[in-house]
């Protein structure tokens, strides 16, 4: 636990210190005086890699028919963005409990605390919505599963490339069970 802090706390850390800023200077009365105008680009910095961490509850099928377990979870996400409109991203979460469930072939499983991760083209339609859509697997020791995500996120910008964003997402294993997961992360872009 103290080593996934610990790990957060550092990305924080140097996506506040490799954070670039472009700073022009103002054009001063010798540069104005002159006969052929001089024309000052400004550039503008865009982002393109974005780390984020999350915490969330994992509803997976519980074992009587019909019901759900909700598990805790946490996630860390790695991003890195082409333009403002696509990205792809390496998304992954930890599951923090045992528990078991029923497959597609009417076996019990047994899952400690598996991990997920999912590589996922990233698309921005409108404002901070952000819908990801990829292939993944579920690591565990007992079984692992291929898996299928789609999920949904509203980034909400809090200023200095910092964000706060709820997520969702659905996730469906081959031969195996689905789990819907609703969370709220802080992500950080540089």
């Amino acid at each position: 636990m103290r080593t996934v802090i610990l790990t957060l706390l550092m990305l924080a850390a140097a996506a506040t210190v490799l954070q670039a800023q472009d700073h022009h200077a103002p054009a001063t009365a010798a540069d104005t005086s002159r006969t052929t105008p001089k024309v000052i680009h400004r550039h503008s910095f865009f982002p393109h890699f974005r780390a984020a961490a999350f915490i969330s509850h994992t509803f997976i099928p519980g074992v009587v028919e019909g019901s759900r377990v909700a598990i805790p979870s946490y996630g860390l996400d790695l991003e890195y963005w082409f333009n403002d409109k696509l990205g792809l991203g390496l998304h992954n979460d930890l599951e923090l409990e045992t528990f078991i469930v029923e497959s597609v072939h009417e076996e019990f499983l047994e899952r400690e605390y598996p991990i997920v991760s999912s590589l996922d083209l990233l698309y921005r339609p409108w404002r901070g919505l952000v819908i990801q859509i990829g292939p993944g697997i579920e690591f565990d020791r007992n079984q692992s599963f291929y898996l299928f995500r789609f999920g949904l996120e509203y980034e909400v910008e809090l200023g200095h490339h910092w964000d706060l964003y709820p997520t969702f997402f659905y996730d469906a294993r081959e031969d195996a069970y689905t789990t819907l997961s609703l969370g709220l992360g802080v992500g950080k872009r540089f």
